[in-house]
């Protein structure tokens, strides 16, 4: 072979400017517009946070907006909202506006799955969510925090002294309980203090709620003890009732709600611990739980006979609605949510009301078997479908192993978790798609 007709053939040249490789940043504003289009709402909210650029053709370009106005006209947002003229609002309502609009949808009309997490040796019978977090505990001496995205347990909290655990919350930073007649707070480094110092010092504590930097416990004797959680002293005892106090919640005006088990509700003052209302229930059978919404000023309470109870805080009562032959033990909404209260009770049926005016939208049960497999493995999960009951459906008629009693209950987006003074959690997820 001739090498030196070899080397006369012209090799193609190299540019002498490597090609930049494609960033975020580097499509064309018209392109990008073009792109965003063709995405929904919750897309499009990615895609702003992605980077500065983005975020400014999505705002710009007004396509939220124009999305927006698309739904508005063909009535996503239900006969009641409807208008001619789409309101205008800002890009967080806009997003919010359609998260909770999904969210009531799935609830009400959604195919429903369960995931039964074995969360605990012996029952466990509380639940509290926020910020993808679930925190569980009451029975046996630990609470557990779990990531509601893989089910892994990302804390553990040993409760101190042998002494029984009676109610608790979280925020991002901390935990705070009631441990039989103190109160205790967990780092994540363990606990960080106990107080008061001495068993005894307050009547036997029912409830707990706190409202940085206050925890307010609700007292066997009819109190409402109000502690300063940094200070570790007693700031404010308010007389809130003549029987114990059951149930309580905080406003995020400095308002603390009361239930008794004579069955009224009160209103006082944080900061000053003066009695504000008197809520009269007409049921001296007493108030079990306690919700309060700031969307709409509405109170909603649950009681040992059954009845759902809603006050507006500007109007009185609202409605009264016999929901259940038995107890009810928890009721709560997804924050921001004025459409759909969760509801459940000793007979074991999830119920899911109409905030507004006490209708019973729908009652979902269990439906399937758990498998005996992994069932003693701590963190483990199964899955099975829950079912929608119609309105003629006899309770009593359902087995006990598909509506085992609902202890407590707390709601996140498109789901509801259930406990069951049981070794499972389980987590109802609602779907529409």
């Amino acid at each position: 072979m001739d090498l030196s007709l070899a080397g006369d053939k012209k090799r193609p040249r190299r540019s002498s400017r490597a090609r930049a490789p494609s960033t975020v940043g580097s499509f064309q504003h018209d392109i990008l517009c073009i792109i965003f289009s063709f995405l929904d709402c919750f897309d499009l909210a990615s895609c702003s946070v992605v980077c500065k650029s983005w975020s400014a053709t999505i705002n710009k370009s007004k396509l939220l907006q124009l999305f927006y106005r698309k739904q508005w006209q063909t009535g996503l947002f239900g006969s009641s909202n409807w208008s001619k003229e789409c309101p205008e609002k800002s890009w967080n309502d806009y997003l919010e506006e359609m998260a909770v609009e999904r969210h009531r949808l799935a609830l009400q009309e959604g195919r429903i799955r369960v995931d039964h997490l074995r969360g605990h040796s012996v029952g466990g019978e509380q639940c509290r969510t926020k910020m993808g977090l679930l925190l569980t505990g009451v029975g046996d001496k630990v609470m557990r925090l779990w990531s509601l995205e893989s089910y892994k347990c990302v804390g553990e909290y040993l409760i101190p002294d042998r002494v029984r655990l009676v109610d608790f919350d979280f925020d991002e930073s901390k935990i705070v309980g009631l441990v039989g007649t103190r109160i205790c707070i967990w780092r994540q480094n363990g606990i960080s203090r106990i107080f008061p110092s001495h068993e005894g010092t307050f009547s036997k504590g029912l409830c707990m709620r706190y409202c940085d930097p206050e925890a307010v416990v609700g007292c066997e004797d009819g109190t409402v003890r109000v502690f300063d959680m940094y200070s570790r002293k007693c700031s404010q005892i308010v007389r809130a009732h003549e029987g114990p106090v059951k149930c309580l919640c905080l406003s995020d005006d400095q308002l603390i709600l009361s239930g008794s088990s004579l069955g009224d509700v009160t209103l006082s003052a944080l900061s000053s611990g003066e009695r504000v209302v008197k809520l009269r229930s007409q049921d001296s059978s007493g108030i079990k739980t306690l919700c309060f919404n700031p969307c709409s000023h509405q109170v909603f309470a649950g009681t040992a006979t059954g009845y759902g109870l809603c006050w507006d805080l500007r109007m009185g009562l609202l409605w009264k609605t016999r929901v259940s032959q038995n107890s009810v033990y928890s009721m709560q909404h997804q924050r921001n949510d004025a459409s759909t209260l969760a509801v459940g009770g000793i007979d074991g049926v999830l119920r899911l009301l109409n905030q507004n005016t006490g209708e019973v939208i729908s009652r979902c049960i269990l439906d399937g078997y758990l498998s005996p497999s992994s069932q003693n493995t701590l963190g483990a999960t199964q899955r099975t479908r829950g079912r929608r009951l119609s309105e003629d459906t006899a309770i009593d008629s359902i087995l006990r192993s598909c509506r085992p009693p609902i202890t407590c209950l707390a709601v996140g987006m498109k789901k509801v978790i259930t406990t069951h003074n049981s070794k499972y959690i389980r987590i109802w997820k609602f779907d529409r798609s």
